[in-house]
């Protein structure tokens, strides 16, 4: 392929990374999986590296790795919806509540494009380093029926305004970008070891939340401020080990990325904008159980916990008081924007991927990944926003030769209907159910040289 062509493959993956809308991946809001090869085996592959995409899992991978260009794309279908239970409450003051219309609705904006780019240079036989851009994930929602029923105190009377929260469309938008520069050596015949610096950039817009004001400590910055931004930086380990003739294990840890602050939605996450990206840490082992057989286990753990904006709770909300302005130090430690203010409540999520691939020219492929989602009951009021339900993934697909220097990978995803249901923590009668069902399909094309 000449370097012409090879230059407008970049540029387009690149562009179309940076444009290209997002949505949410499926263990909470990571990617099951980056590399075709490894989502056909239902994102396992630290110990079993393929393609320079294998980077964005396990640098250690392409230690040696010959030179090769992978670039492609996923169509993503989520189906997200909530359903609200029970009548509205219509309590006097001060005990006033506000509740959500009953029924259910579902999000639009079904279908999304992901692309991906990796190349790998081959240094010598023991040493490689790679680059890769790709979406590290993402959520968006965006509901234009339902309605919030809740006590207006410039009118005296109960108020019925459309929209999830009374505010018209509501939904987020959160995309991410990592672009991730990877270097790997063999320490010894047996054992490599890679290191990546990621450069992350997201932007977040969120609208239909203006009816939480009261409760913001910057109600300007909460809704409807169109899309912000911000950048940050970390940094990813990885080992892989062949410990017996048949066996290889592997290791890899991504530190949290400190985020700079979407100012723009400063009253909206906790910390005045921040938006962490948290950590993660893997291990797999793969075993060669025949020549043109391998079977590959991972565990992954996502450490949400650490960021304040994913994990404080929404009863924070509570300690927040709506009738003093913004500002008021008297105000109360939970109203959203503040270090202790009120988020989506999700917890650290651990992941078990099992895959198994065969074959001699075409390589074919299953998988199955399975991790309690991260969203508990008692969250489902903001998570109607971000319905990280997702707990299974079912998987397939194969590469296939084109030529003595090119192949063509596919993986198919999907991930069976999930749900939470829990209380309204703002109306007590009224319970809320989260839901998404997933379908994802991925190609790439590789060239190696």
């Amino acid at each position: 392929m000449s370097q012409s062509i090879k230059k407008s493959l970049i540029a387009l993956t690149v562009s179309s990374a940076l444009i290209a809308p997002s949505a949410f991946a499926t263990n909470g809001y990571f990617a099951h999986g980056y590399s075709t090869a490894e989502k056909g085996l239902a994102g396992a592959g630290v110990a079993h590296s393929q393609d320079a995409m294998a980077i964005a899992n396990n640098p250690a991978g392409i230690a040696g790795m010959g030179g090769r260009m992978d670039i492609g794309a996923a169509i993503f279908n989520p189906k997200r919806s909530y359903t609200v239970t029970g009548a509205p409450t219509e309590n006097p003051p001060p005990n006033t509540t506000f509740s959500l219309e009953e029924g259910t609705h579902d999000s639009n904006l079904d279908y999304f494009l992901i692309p991906h780019f990796a190349y790998n240079w081959k240094l010598d036989n023991d040493s490689s380093t790679a680059v890769a851009l790709y979406g590290n994930g993402g959520m968006n929602t965006n509901y234009k029926t339902g309605s919030a029923t809740f006590f207006d105190p410039n009118s005296g009377t109960y108020v019925n305004p459309p929209g999830t929260f009374g505010n018209g469309t509501t939904g987020v938008d959160l995309k991410q970008l990592f672009v991730n520069w990877s270097y790997a050596t063999k320490l010894t015949q047996n054992h490599s070891f890679g290191a990546s610096l990621i450069f992350a950039y997201q932007t977040f817009e969120s609208k239909g939340l203006a009816s939480f004001a009261p409760f913001s400590d910057s109600p300007n910055n909460l809704s409807g401020n169109g899309p912000d931004s911000s950048t940050g930086f970390g940094v990813k380990l990885g080992w892989q080990g062949k410990v017996a003739s048949a066996v290889t294990l592997g290791a890899s840890y991504q530190s949290k990325i400190a985020m700079s602050e979407f100012k723009d939605y400063a009253g909206l996450f906790a910390e005045g904008g921040d938006f962490d990206i948290p950590a993660t840490a893997s291990l797999g082992i793969a075993w060669k159980t025949s020549k043109k057989s391998t079977l590959v286990f991972d565990v992954q753990s996502i450490y949400y916990s650490d960021v304040k904006s994913l994990n404080n709770a929404f009863s924070n909300l509570f300690t927040c008081n709506p009738q003093l302005p913004a500002g008021d130090p008297n105000k109360g430690p939970g109203c959203l924007g503040k270090s202790g203010g009120a988020g989506f409540g999700w917890e650290d999520m651990t992941v078990y991927k099992l895959g198994y691939e065969w074959g001699d020219a075409t390589t074919w492929r299953v998988g199955i990944s399975n991790g309690s989602q991260p969203i508990p009951k008692s969250e489902v009021m903001f998570n109607i926003l971000a319905p990280a339900v997702i707990e299974t993934h079912l998987t397939g697909g194969f590469t296939m030769p084109l030529g003595s220097d090119s192949e063509f990978a596919f993986a198919a995803m999907y991930a069976p209907s999930t749900s939470v249901t829990g209380p309204n923590p703002m109306d007590p009668g009224q319970t809320i159910k989260i839901e998404m069902y997933q379908i994802e399909l991925q190609a790439t094309y590789s060239m190696m040289f």
